[in-house]
């Protein structure tokens, strides 16, 4: 099974009883994962170090911060090294921990423990304004394109995203009970040799392998079907926001820098990540340039960041993020998950940043 195949489909909504034991824990993390620091001088802010938790492995995912680190973006911005940590994870616990300062994750995992846990973590900013997850099915089989031809079918349901997936359910009027449920790992194979009619999957990932093998794909997107939360959002603790809150503001101007060349050059995002960062992860060009397309076009950038700028979360999306997790069951304020007031001191005062597109 290939890099691609070995996809979390997100990890949303994964583990809350692992996750707790791991909060509880502490200081158990282990920080693996190669050392991307960028070094050189640095600038007069001299902020030092800062560890970068990812949400997944080092693909085209993270091409922004890929760009970022081969740019020097983090250097101009004060830091004299910055370590990129794959995943998978969440983040929650080793930012709860302190082994690392910043974790890409998404709102319903970091919704779901600072629900169920009372962390103290926020999120100051997102780099997928939709979410990627899709019920994936063949165009000459399930075909899935409507919540109610979700109705009669079989779904391949990872036990990671069975609560989401009842949460797309419940946000479409569809009980449970009328349709069938089938528990399956990340490789789409079920999906591909018949045993479902649909796969839980990312649009930027599955549904392209699936497509680039040669099976012509129907995607029923959760974004566009009553879920329309965020996703690789940048979290970070309470703490961190109070007496960190430079760093932060200076971190996020460099991560700012590293999407605007990866939105205007996706070809360079997947090559950096298909041949440097992620070089032993056996990535298939081909496909990782397909899914550095498709995250430019369709999850990083909207008609509310060509207004705002990159890895804004308006008012709107904030409440709609909020009421999609309430669908899942984790009863939040839009407060208890969101401090935007970070991002919105970076492009008052960096007011050149929010036209990204070249």
């Amino acid at each position: 099974m290939t890099a691609s195949f070995n996809r979390r489909a997100g990890i949303a909504l994964a583990g809350m009883t692992a996750l707790a034991l791991a909060l509880t824990a502490c200081g158990s993390s282990d920080d693996t994962g190669a050392d991307d620091s960028d070094s050189g001088d640095t600038s007069a802010e001299g902020h030092g170090s800062i560890s970068v938790q990812l949400s997944w492995i080092k693909n085209e995912e993270f091409a922004g911060e890929f760009f970022a680190t081969e740019k020097g973006y983090y250097t101009e911005a004060g830091f004299d090294s910055v370590e990129l940590i794959p995943g998978p994870s969440t983040g929650a616990a080793e930012l709860i921990s302190g082994t690392v300062d910043v974790a890409l994750s998404d709102a319903v995992s970091i919704g779901s423990v600072v629900a169920s846990e009372g962390a103290p973590l926020k999120i100051i900013g997102a780099t997928y304004q939709k979410n990627p997850f899709t019920v994936l099915s063949l165009a000459d089989g399930g075909n899935i394109a409507t919540p109610e031809d979700l109705i009669g079918k079989k779904i391949g349901v990872q036990d990671s995203n069975t609560a989401l997936f009842n949460a797309l359910l419940a946000a479409n009027d569809i009980d449970p009970s009328e349709l069938e449920i089938v528990p399956v790992q990340y490789d789409p194979s079920p999906l591909i040799n018949g045993e479902v009619d649909g796969f839980i999957a990312y649009v930027t990932n599955e549904a392209i392998t699936v497509e680039a093998d040669g099976h012509a794909t129907t995607n029923l997107t959760f974004a566009d079907n009553g879920l329309p939360f965020v996703a690789e959002t940048f979290t970070v603790t309470d703490d961190a926001i109070a007496n960190d809150r430079e760093k932060l503001k200076d971190f996020l101007v460099a991560e700012i820098k590293g999407w605007t060349d990866a939105v205007n050059d996706p070809e360079e995002g997947a090559r950096l990540a298909y041949e440097v960062y992620g070089a032993d992860l056996d990535l298939v060009p081909e496909n990782s340039i397909a899914g550095s397309i498709e995250q430019v076009e369709s999850l990083v950038t909207s008609p509310d960041t060509e207004e705002h700028g990159l890895f804004a979360i308006t008012e709107e999306l904030q409440t709609a993020t909020v009421e999609s997790l309430a669908g899942a069951g984790i009863t939040l304020e839009t407060s208890d998950l969101f401090d935007l007031s970070l991002l919105d001191e970076v492009y008052e005062e960096n007011p050149d940043l929010v036209a990204y597109a070249g």
